[in-house]
């Protein structure tokens, strides 16, 4: 299905080809397009041409009014430490440039996991709330067709029909939308493809989608889909996923009287770790010192940069965490190919998104655009202590076979997905990782960049979430989302903007947040964050909370719930309030494959 996507006015009225063409796609559309103005383009974009110009281009968007272009690029498994500007070794200079020009938060958390923060971020709603407290059901049977579509529970997958999405609050105030790359909100019943359909990305507000529905994909020779149908795998040689994607971003923001809201989710940097050999071989040999050592080198960076208050104090190993001095040579030499093709992976993504800042740039809308880059949850524990090399999860490889094949780390014959203490340097300061509750699950960079709104460069220390992502860039287009359509009454929107803070370093952030997944509890209140982990098959009356004062200890490293049982009180009462408000029903029983993937078990000693 192909839908009538642009006006006239997106192309020349001589040549008047959407009305020739209803059926043209967005892209296919800005090829004519480009085919068309390439020509004056071209000779506005003489050599120095960006650089000579900026500053009146700056002023004119300034004095217009414009609507913004908005990019919210989405990174995937990609933790609070792997970015140069958040205190990481890793080559990110087009991400750094983006900080540094802009606003780093460094008190920015997620839901922990890819479908529940997505669902979050395009609906500005807690992922219960809208029924995705755990990932959309998989090669399962769909609902009776009786019952409604979203009417689910909170963890039954279907995003709820009146939950309006940032995509369709834009596209009333006049945005041309597109999404390119991981969707992951889409259920994948095995006997109802009319209900798959609409969870899928056109049937919930965008124009233009392009990309694949699952957590993962290779990105050599990727599932696609381009807006309701699936497309052959693309055989060109070299192709690369994320290449793909932003050659399609370049073309779709094209100069144009309708702003443009491109939502780029990049595969990287989840499993599988794929990206040529030459971005590998540039980190060899960069960590032989292993996962100890490179927590306690990104921790001095972060501390040097302001990234992290200077009385942070740099979390301890927890069970399941080996000692990188315990790992004899040849699993050394394995790990650390892993780490390297993790990195290179990273540098790469770096460069489409640079190629991306460069066109915007080029055609003078950089001033004008919006664009915030953030990463959906901490890094990615899942493939154990030994990681993944021909599958990602529960690889029967040995180390020995791993070894014997390291030449192809990166190729398609490989799926990988780095050992889990190298998720445990990529959270630093914080607790583990992706999957659990603490900061190392939930904390990730998150930048803004907007120069024609945004007056200093700095660091925002405002605790925030990622429902505030969509209230916040309707605030920028200068719309919000509806109470009402059509009559039909709006699940109420918990996500709060953030423009407010853009220009005042000073501004309230958020100050309450709830959180449960797989049988882990949160909530934040001020200063004040109360964790509890069940024991699987044990009453949830009888787990143990742990008390924070995140003030005076960024890292989550000191439990006070002993020192201040009355506070512990007041904020299970507070989950409990948070819980029966936001999600149906309240508290949701952990699914024992589901608790022990995550490696929850590890959260007690016994």
């Amino acid at each position: 299905m192909k839908k009538k996507l642009l006006t006239k006015k997106f192309l020349t009225d001589e040549l008047n080809c959407q009305e020739l063409t209803p059926n043209l796609n967005v892209y296919s559309v800005s090829h004519i397009k480009k085919a068309v103005t390439v020509g004056l383009v071209a000779s506005m974009l003489s050599f120095g041409a960006y650089a000579s110009t900026s500053t009146q281009a700056l002023e004119q968007t300034k004095s217009s009014g414009a609507k913004p272009n908005i990019v919210m690029i989405l990174l995937d498994d990609v933790g609070f430490a792997e970015v140069g500007s958040y205190g990481s070794e890793i080559k990110t200079p087009n991400i750094d440039a983006l900080a540094y020009d802009g606003l780093r938060y460094n008190r920015f958390d997620t839901a922990t996991m890819s479908g529940p923060t997505r669902a979050a971020l395009v609906t500005g709603r807690n992922p219960q709330t809208v029924n995705m407290e755990d990932l959309a059901p998989t090669n399962v049977p769909a609902p009776d067709p009786s019952v409604p579509f979203g009417s689910g529970v909170a963890d039954s997958g279907e995003l709820p029909l009146n939950a309006e999405t940032v995509a369709e609050a834009l596209k009333k105030v006049g945005y041309q939308t597109s999404v390119l790359g991981k969707w992951h909100l889409a259920p994948k019943y095995t006997d109802d493809l009319e209900r798959n359909l609409k969870a899928w990305p056109l049937q919930r507000g965008f124009d233009y989608f392009y990309g694949f529905l699952s957590g993962h994909t290779s990105q050599w020779e990727p599932d696609l889909v381009e807006n309701n149908s699936p497309i052959p795998t693309p055989k060109k040689d070299g192709y690369h996923l994320s290449v793909d994607l932003v050659d399609r971003a370049i073309d779709i923001m094209q100069p144009s009287d309708k702003p443009n809201f491109v939502y780029l989710s990049f595969g990287a940097a989840h499993s599988p770790l794929h990206v040529p050999k030459s971005y590998i071989d540039d980190y060899k040999g960069k960590y032989s010192m292993g996962w100890d050592e490179l927590r306690k080198q990104r921790f001095a960076k972060q501390k040097e940069l302001g990234i992290i208050p200077v009385n942070t104090v740099l979390s301890e190993r927890e069970k399941g965490d080996a000692a990188w001095d315990e790992q004899g040579k040849q699993h050394k030499r394995v790990f650390e190919r892993f780490m390297e093709t993790y990195a290179g992976f990273m540098t790469h993504t770096d460069e489409q998104i640079g190629r991306l800042v460069d066109h915007l740039k080029e055609t003078g809308q950089y001033e004008n655009t919006l664009i915030i880059f953030a990463s959906d949850n901490g890094a990615a524990p899942e493939a154990g202590p030994e990681g993944g090399f021909r599958k990602a999860y529960r690889d029967t490889n040995v180390i020995e076979e791993m070894g014997a094949n390291l030449d192809e780390a990166g190729g398609p014959n490989t799926y990988m997905l780095y050992p889990r203490p190298w998720a445990w340097a990529g959270s630093t300061p914080f607790r583990r990782y992706k999957l659990w509750p603490y900061a190392g699950g939930v904390r990730v960079p998150m930048i803004v960049s907007w120069p024609a709104k945004i007056e200093k460069p700095g660091i925002r220390t405002q605790y925030s979430h990622v429902i505030d992502l969509a209230p916040t860039m309707l605030e920028a287009a200068g719309t919000s989302f509806a109470d009402e359509i059509n009559g039909v009454e709006q699940i109420p929107v918990a996500g709060m903007s953030l423009v407010n803070t853009f220009n005042d370093e000073n501004a309230e952030g958020r100050q309450v947040q709830y959180y449960q997944l797989r049988g882990a509890r949160a909530i934040t209140s001020g200063k004040w964050r109360a964790i509890a982990i069940n024991r699987l098959d044990t009453d949830p009356s009888e787990d143990v909370w742990q008390l924070f004062d995140t003030d005076a200890d960024f890292s989550e490293s000191n439990d006070l719930a002993e020192k201040h049982p009355e506070i512990v009180k007041e904020l299970k009462a507070l989950w409990w309030e948070q819980a029966n408000e936001l999600s149906n029903p309240p508290l949701i029983e952990a699914i024992p494959l589901k608790y022990n993937f995550a490696g929850l078990p590890d959260a007690f000693d016994d």
